[in-house]
């Protein structure tokens, strides 16, 4: 614009500016046009100047020339002489945001109102003025009052620029509606939209046009708006007849009717809003996606999860594959050639998803030029149409893939790679034949989005499904493979790993072999999960089989394993591993049967008493002594001695069993559901144990659960020979002797020599080397079991004889004749004992 047009524009507005005090501090050329006075005659005068006197005012009207000096004798409030009009500002008080009296500012920082202004020659004028209340950047606060100088108005008349206003309005879509909701007038924005020209429209209905359900709406919404007067506000989202892009329409709805009252129609108004809409589209999917893709850490969920997002929000299909080297933990390179992919997760629009060409699980090879492989090779995503050469070039010779695009239309295609800490995990691939409208560049960018945010998740649970696979089989390979076998007790067992969440713990169990037909019962529980307490619970259970080997009993047993556990979190404390503290500890439950007493030996470090049911019905905890968790330290631990009837079922448990999150960590209750389902009948062991986690545990538990179940057997007393031997070397004769004979009437002569070479060895040392009195037991079991005892504290260990020694060599010798040897303490002194093999049947009538 010209400076000659800016200065004509300036004219036609009048703008003055009135400080706080209420004197004039700016005057333009319109407010000079208007009331005939120059800048310089009026800029530091009162404003009150300005005001015309009230027709009723006894004072005439100044002459024509300058306003009065200041100064001027007359009232304050009207330089004229006259009062101020009714309803008119004091113009000569200062201006404040309090509005003056019968000024209906209300608070407002704006005014509007007629005020009766007079000009330079005495003529009052008329005028509509608009005053702002401003506050300048320097803090200065002023009015500006503003209004049109007469002539300077648009003419209502000026039709041309009516006709392009409304009929040829680019931007607002706008049509009028009679009182049957029929076309009367649509601007071109509204039949650009509609896709009909006014002549097609005129006498339609809209329904008529667009026979859609929303259009029907609009339709009902209308006839509301034309029977209530009230204004309506829709959206609508359609797409035009010829249109293959949707669009997304803002429509306001108002009654028309004349100046008296008479209701003509309805006028409708609408506003593109696609981009807006599509914008908001974009934000609610990232949204969705923020919440639903990684919900779990499971790679195949977490793929699912994102096919999920983006259909049908994105695309019309979406399969995830992933690379068959990130599957192995190798790195793959992408420079070039074909690609193996592994198909993870896909979903559709239609039922079933037709048009896939693989299931979840197979495996395909994508070439060179296919998009799955270009945009794993360029780390960017592609996007293609259907149409173009490569995507033909690349299904040529995959005549099923060739069907899928025909049958199914399937026109635009982008494939975006999924990376993760700059290693490349798979593809995603969005297609779209439902839509007509082809993937654009903000599509694109959308689908870039989602995949980075599955990639990672993606990742995350890939890392996390390879650390707990390698926990939980270092966990297993460090718990008993199979129940080793032996007669005192039948045995089951059950373990289960904590859920995804808690992760693997360090519960186990184990069932020791022991010498004299008894056998060692032990449960123990780790602090924490993870690998770290697996590591820890295998050295844990490695200790106390090598401790069960030399016979401590349990109350000792748990002492040095007490001791064990203080110099693993030691060497926690010092080495300082990532993901480990020094916060080692463990509780643990050791028991010894043995089958010939009946009797049972228990003690506890800091864990849940064990439960027994006696063939009576009864079930009980047995009352053993309170223990701490092992790694306190300087606290001893106290056995329990009982007696179990023959058919007792003994059951060792970890906390995990009864202390359920579900259940709040209700022990108690726990523990009264354990007992009842104890006495609950089952065909067999493991039944019962399968019986017995179904009632107490939901179905995830929260933390690692171990249970074993024991019945005791008692052996026939006739499988149990022992004698009273005299500490004179001639007893050793008598022994042999009584020894081979029971051996005959076991059915076990075979094994006569042997075993006569045996209690030689043994009975002998006994008297030489230990204290009366000396007792000789054999127990025929799985084995023949030869034990000598003594009072003596002496623990017998082999040597290598000299060839010129006259003895040294009796243990020596009963270690080559045996399957195994040892010694335990007893109460009173020690127990010397083999095993060996025999042949024939092992007598298992003889066990109860």
């Amino acid at each position: 614009m010209s400076e000659a047009s800016e200065a004509v524009g300036e004219a036609l507005t009048a703008r003055v500016t009135v400080d706080e005090q209420g004197a004039v501090t700016g005057w333009n050329a319109g407010a000079a046009r208007l009331l005939g006075y120059t800048a310089e005659q009026i800029v530091g005068r009162p404003a009150t100047t300005l005001l015309a006197p009230a027709p009723t005012s006894p004072n005439p009207p100044p002459p024509a020339g300058d306003p009065p000096p200041p100064g001027d004798p007359r009232p304050a409030d009207s330089a004229s002489g006259a009062p101020a009009a009714a309803g008119l500002p004091p113009m000569g008080l200062p201006l404040t945001d309090q509005p003056p009296a019968g000024l209906p500012l209300a608070g407002s920082a704006r005014w509007h109102g007629v005020l009766v202004l007079r000009r330079r020659d005495g003529r009052p004028v008329e005028a509509r003025v608009v005053a702002h209340h401003r506050t300048g950047d320097d803090g200065v606060r002023d009015w500006l009052l503003v209004c049109a100088v007469p002539g300077s108005r648009p003419r209502a008349d000026e039709d041309a620029l009516m006709r392009w206003g409304f009929l040829e309005s680019p931007c607002c879509a706008t049509s009028v509606h009679d009182t049957d909701l029929r076309f009367c007038r649509s601007n071109q924005a509204a039949q650009r939209a509609l896709g009909l020209d006014e002549e097609y429209l005129r006498g339609l209905r809209i329904a008529d046009v667009l026979p859609t359900a929303s259009a029907q709406d609009v339709e009902r919404l209308m006839r509301r708006t034309l029977e209530t007067g009230e204004p309506r506000h829709v959206e609508n989202v359609a797409r035009a007849p010829g249109e293959s892009r949707q669009h997304a329409w803002a429509v306001d709805l108002y009654r028309v009717q004349d100046a008296d009252g008479r209701v003509l129609g309805v006028a409708s108004t609408g506003h593109d809003m696609t981009e807006q809409h599509r914008a908001r589209q974009r934000l609610q999917l990232i949204a969705e996606a923020s919440t639903r893709i990684g919900s779990t850490l499971d790679v195949t969920r977490t793929a699912q999860e994102l096919a999920e997002v983006a259909v049908p929000g994105l695309a019309d299909f979406v399969s995830v594959d992933l690379l068959m080297s990130f599957e192995a933990g190798q790195e793959e390179t992408t420079a070039g050639g074909p690609l193996p992919l592994r198909r993870v997760a896909h979903r559709s629009v239609l039922a079933g998803a037709p048009e896939a060409v693989l299931r979840p699980g197979d495996v395909d090879v994508y070439p060179e030029s296919s998009p799955p492989a270009q945009c794993l090779r360029t780390g960017r995503a592609v996007r293609r149409q259907v149409t173009e050469a490569a995507i033909p070039a690349w299904v040529a010779g995959d005549p099923v893939r060739m069907a899928r695009i025909r049958d199914f239309g399937l026109h635009s295609v982008i494939a975006v790679p999924l990376s993760a800490r700059g290693v490349a995990l798979g593809v995603a691939v969005l297609v779209r034949h439902r839509r007509p409208e082809p993937f654009q560049h903000d599509d694109v960018v959308l689908a870039e989005e989602l995949a980075a945010k599955a990639a990672v998740c993606i990742d995350n649970a890939w890392r996390y499904t390879r650390e707990r696979r390698t926990a939980v089989t270092l966990q297993r390979s460090l718990l008993p493979q199979r129940l080793p076998e032996q007669s005192a007790m039948e045995v089951a067992s059950r373990y289960l790993p904590a859920d995804a969440r808690a992760g693997v713990g360090g519960d186990w169990f184990d069932v020791i072999p022991l010498s004299g037909a008894r056998v060692a019962l032990v449960v123990g529980d780790v602090v924490g999960h993870g690998i770290h307490a697996s590591a820890t619970m295998g050295r844990l259970r490695t200790a106390v089989r090598t401790l069960a080997d030399i016979d401590l009993p349990p109350g000792e047993l748990l002492t040095h394993l007490d001791d064990l556990v203080g110099r693993l979190a030691t060497e926690a404390d010092t080495l300082g591993d990532e993901g480990t503290t020094g916060d080692v500890g463990a509780t643990c439950l050791y028991a010894v049967y043995d089958p010939v007493t009946r009797r049972c030996s228990l003690a506890r470090a800091g864990h849940p008493l064990p439960a027994v049911a006696r063939p009576d019905g009864v079930v009980e905890l047995l009352p053993l002594p309170a223990g701490p968790p092992l790694g306190l330290g300087g606290l001893p631990f106290e056995a329990l001695e009982t007696e179990l009837p023959e058919g007792s079922l003994l059951a060792l448990y970890t906390d995990g069993l009864i202390a359920s999150r579900s259940r709040e960590s209700d022990v108690d209750d726990g523990t009264a559901r354990l007992c009842r389902s104890l006495t609950a009948p089952a065909a067999s062991l493991d039944v019962m144990c399968d019986a017995v986690l179904d009632s107490l545990l939901p179905r995830t538990p929260a933390d690692d659960v171990a249970l074993l179940l024991a019945r005791t057997r008692v052996l026939d007393a006739s499988r149990v020979a022992s004698w009273d031997v005299d500490a004179d070397p001639a007893a050793v004769a008598d022994a042999r002797k009584k020894a081979v004979g029971r051996l005959a009437d076991w059915g076990l002569a075979d094994a006569a020599f042997v075993t006569e070479l045996i209690v030689s060895e043994l009975v002998t040392n006994a008297i030489r080397h230990g204290e009366p009195p000396v007792q000789l037991r054999l127990i025929h079991d799985r084995t023949l079991i030869c034990e000598v005892s003594d009072a003596g504290g002496t623990a017998p260990h082999m040597r290598r004889a000299r060839s010129y020694d006259e003895g040294g060599r009796g243990l020596l010798l009963v270690a080559q004749l045996s399957r195994r040897w040892g010694a335990r303490p007893g109460a009173k002194g020690k127990t010397i004992w083999a095993e060996q093999e025999i042949e024939g049947p092992e007598g298992e009538d003889a066990w109860s």
